[in-house]
């Protein structure tokens, strides 16, 4: 049975990066794709460049409010067969420095768009999956949910609440027939690390290494998918590791500056926005 093909599938912060890719990615695998985000101007354009590939359609969404998120899945269920066989919760942000110069705004920005918002659309989706007892829910979050660093505070905070959430309700809801899977990206090349350097151990991926990801777990569902695939293995036993040797080794391999040092200037324009992620942006 072709697990995309035909499917209604929605996807969150979709206009650009990672859920760009992977509704390109989608579309040409034959799927019906709608596609939200909160900006709508870049909405419109990110629907016209994906339209010749196949049936996509695009509305205003900010995940962080629960009445912006139903009436985007409602859309996305009358633009379909009528109800959503995949959500692919992709939208978040990623505010880096010290912990100590965050403002509150930008930790209650990650925390209401990375968790919250992950949380809203499970809820929202879950119920019609378990009703036909078929669907798949697929939460991007990051390595950074399994090994964290310096500079990445609360952005690690919410990823490993993401990871742990997809755990428990993959499964909590396999035997009601519904598929939960959480993808696993270490840092990739989109506006989430401008200004930053890669170090010597983290060549940044591409967001169409993610796509084919997310398209591999769809054919093949399981929970746990990290890309590059071995480093989930390399990160799990980093968890494991002691004070001494965690620090010595995130300073061997450049991870304990790498989201203290970075290019201000450089990063700006995407720090303005990821501390300012609630609401819609009609222009």
């Amino acid at each position: 049975m072709d697990n995309i093909r035909g499917r209604t599938i929605a996807i969150t912060g979709a206009a650009r990066g990672i859920g760009y890719a992977t509704a390109k990615a989608l579309l040409t695998r034959g799927a019906r794709v709608v596609i939200g985000d909160r900006d709508v101007a870049i909405l419109g354009s990110a629907v016209s460049g994906l339209s010749s590939l196949g049936p996509v359609s695009g509305y205003p969404l900010d995940v962080t409010d629960q009445e912006s998120f139903a009436t985007f899945l409602d859309k996305a269920r009358s633009d379909g067969s009528g109800h959503i066989d995949v959500l692919i919760n992709n939208a978040g942000v990623m505010p880096v420095g010290p912990f100590l110069s965050q403002s509150d705004e930008a930790i209650r920005s990650s925390i209401e768009v990375n968790l919250y918002g992950v949380l809203t659309g499970c809820r929202l989706v879950l119920p019609d999956m378990v009703k036909r007892r078929s669907g798949h829910i697929i939460n991007i979050a990051s390595l950074a949910g399994v090994v964290a660093v310096p500079g990445q505070v609360v952005y690690a905070g919410t990823k490993f609440g993401v990871v742990g959430l997809s755990t428990a309700l993959a499964d909590e809801f396999a035997p009601q027939g519904v598929e939960v899977s959480v993808v696993m990206p270490t840092f990739t090349n989109t506006e989430l690390i401008s200004g930053t350097k890669a170090t010597g151990a983290q060549k940044p991926v591409q967001p169409e290494d993610i796509a084919a990801a997310i398209v591999k777990v769809l054919d093949k569902p399981k929970t746990h998918v990290s890309v590059p695939g071995p480093l989930r293995f390399v990160g799990a036993v980093t968890a494991m590791l002691g004070p001494r040797t965690r620090r010595w080794l995130s300073k061997k391999t450049g991870n304990d500056r790498v989201f203290l040092d970075f290019d201000v200037k450089a990063r700006q324009g995407y720090e303005d926005r990821a501390q300012h992620a609630t609401g819609v942006v009609e222009e």
